[in-house]
């Protein structure tokens, strides 16, 4: 094959990169050694949620990259999410101050710079450093994800979705930690033999060692992570009022001794995306593009269960209108199911000073498109903010391969003031809603009878605890359980509401039950009664109609019943991908 010149070379990567609608501007391509400011090389904004990767080597630029790309999607109306690992991209509020070296490399790179700034809101876990407290829900949390942070095997994290099972089946929140032990420290008592029995699979020991694990994570001081109020991903999707993207920004300086728990943290950040956003197909531009630094601290000792629901998750959040960028050293830093997800790639320089970096330098040229350069070498030899860039273009195809050199930020590229970030923070609308954690009854107030015990919020089948109080079952209208209306079915055992849980799921709602079949019960005549309730707000939905429709004909009593299983059906069948739960106590 005869050798291109410069300018076959730079005819190919202009029309590569020749793009209809809007575009993030990444650079201008390098040919032949040689900055052609005529040959822009851009991502089409379109083809952001087909998700990405930054990869390279420590101090190659990966940071200033995803902070130059952040920076364009807030001025084209899309927000950001990004997690502030080395405590720099707080500059993104702070407008950047020209100089000498500054304007010569814009003016290279053909590139209209002005200083600004961007709207940011800081976000930290749990409270700990300068932002709005970020706090997940145990429940809402899921195993799969807790299992990771306590570094639980495959049997031990089966065993925790047992625990969480049982949890949701009896309606004890888990809120925090303490809630989480009372419920495994109840199965592994004298008086929860049963209920350990019945779980079936989970032995006394390795409930003994999941809640060793508990125990080392409070010692940690990690309990702060998980309470209420839980943070509602939905405010990651917010816009300012000039129309500008918002771009939350997670402090994380201080867990840089804690990598799986923020890594963790972020991927049940996106996994209640996920579960949270409706369909949304493909879009002008995403409605979140989520940056996750670090990238391969997901990967390393993951379980099979955490990669699957990785993988699921990057498969088909596209279709919600998320992009997700991971940010890392190399690409096999990434699984490859993971990584074939990613269409859209900017490879900063790798070293190659061992035969182990040597066979990872050639594995990471075998995966870009045949192109003009010899990668090998440009990989090797690319300078501090340079990179090699394919993207996919609007019609799903991959851009030709280009060396770029990578356009500079208009905020500071370090942090901004403390007193900038503490008064930011100060004036968010966030900090009245989330700035003060609550502690609302949970499994922990119900299992050491520090809180009465009322019909919707029952752990029915539990004996009781010791030191806890036996309140008698009240149901609508002031009837205890010894005395109920004719429109209750006496006496009713967990079987007998099991059983109807499946009937209602078979007969009404249209599905078949997991449910073990157990007997049917006839349902009992109707009885004169004052007339039904309206439905609460919390009785919405088909489970709320339902309860209305049969409370009205049977009784208050069997419409309490009825909302009661319908919670737990709607909890059996609100797990996500990673075990999580989209449940929101506001």
């Amino acid at each position: 094959m005869a050798k291109k010149t410069t300018a076959e070379k730079l005819a190919t990567i202009q029309q590569g990169y020749t793009l209809q609608g809007a575009t993030i501007e990444l650079g201008a391509a390098i040919v032949d050694g040689e900055i052609h400011k005529e040959a822009q090389v851009r991502l089409p904004l379109a083809m952001m949620n087909r998700h990405g990767l930054v990869a390279g080597a420590t101090g190659t630029g990966k940071t200033v990259t995803l902070h130059m790309i952040a920076e364009q999607l807030s001025t084209a109306g899309v927000p950001v999410f990004l997690a502030d690992i080395k405590g720099d991209l707080s500059g993104l509020a702070t407008p950047a101050t020209a100089s000498e070296k500054l304007t010569a490399r814009t003016s290279a790179l053909g590139q209209e710079w002005s200083a600004r700034n961007f709207p940011v809101e800081f976000l930290c876990l749990g409270g700990d450093g300068n932002g709005i407290p970020v706090r997940a829900t145990i429940t809402s949390f899921g195993p799969i994800l807790l299992s990771r942070i306590m570094d639980l095997n495959d049997t031990q994290e089966s065993s925790l979705q047992l625990i969480f099972h049982f949890a949701d089946k009896n309606n004890l929140e888990l809120i925090d930690l303490k809630d989480l032990r009372s419920v495994i420290q109840f199965l592994t008592s004298d008086e929860g033999k049963a209920a350990l029995a019945d779980l079936g699979g989970l032995s006394k020991a390795t409930a003994g060692v999941i809640l060793r694990e508990l125990v080392a994570l409070e010692a940690q001081g990690m309990e702060k992570f998980f309470g209420e109020p839980e943070f509602d991903t939905a405010e990651l999707l917010r816009t300012a009022p000039d129309g500008r993207g918002v771009i939350s920004c997670l402090e994380l300086p201080t867990l840089q001794t804690k990598p799986l728990l923020f890594s963790t943290f972020l991927m049940w950040l996106l996994a209640d995306l996920f579960e949270e956003l409706p369909e949304a197909g493909d879009l002008d531009k995403p409605k979140l593009v989520f940056f996750l630094d670090e990238a391969h601290l997901l990967f390393n000792g993951a379980s099979k269960a955490f990669l699957e629901a990785i993988t699921t998750t990057v498969r088909l959040i596209r279709s919600k209108g998320v992009g997700i960028f991971f940010v890392t050293q190399t690409p096999k830093d990434v699984p490859a199911d993971v990584l074939g997800q990613l269409a859209n790639r900017v490879q900063h320089a790798l070293r190659a000073f061992t035969p182990e970096d040597a066979k990872a330098l050639k594995a990471t040229v075998s995966t870009f498109p045949v192109s003009d350069y010899d990668l090998e070498e440009t990989l090797t030899s690319a300078g501090i903010g340079e990179a090699v860039v394919t993207v996919m273009n609007e019609k799903g195809a991959p851009t030709p391969v280009a060396l770029t050199r990578l356009r500079a930020p208009e905020s500071v590229m370090g942090p901004s003031t403390d007193d900038l970030i503490r008064s930011t923070v100060a004036a968010s609308s966030l900090l009245v809603k989330y700035g003060t954690a609550v502690d609302n009854v949970s499994a922990y107030e119900k299992l050491s009878g520090s809180a009465p015990v009322s019909t919707g919020d029952a752990a029915p089948g539990l004996p009781p605890v010791p030191g806890s109080s036996t309140l008698p079952d009240v149901v609508p209208g002031g009837a205890a359980a010894g005395s109920r209306s004719a429109g209750t079915a006496a006496g009713s055992s967990q079987s007998d509401i099991d059983a109807e849980a499946r009937r209602i799921e078979e007969e009404i709602l249209g599905r078949p039950s997991s449910r073990p079949a157990t007997g049917h019960i006839p349902m009992p005549a109707p009885a004169p009664g004052p007339a039904p309730q309206q439905p609460s707000s919390q009785d919405s939905g088909v489970l709320g109609d339902l309860a209305g429709v049969l409370g009205g004909a049977l009784g208050g009593g069997l419409k309490s019943m009825v909302r009661s299983m319908g919670t737990q059906l709607g909890r059996d069948l609100m797990r996500g991908v990673f075990g999580t739960s989209s449940r929101r106590r506001r």
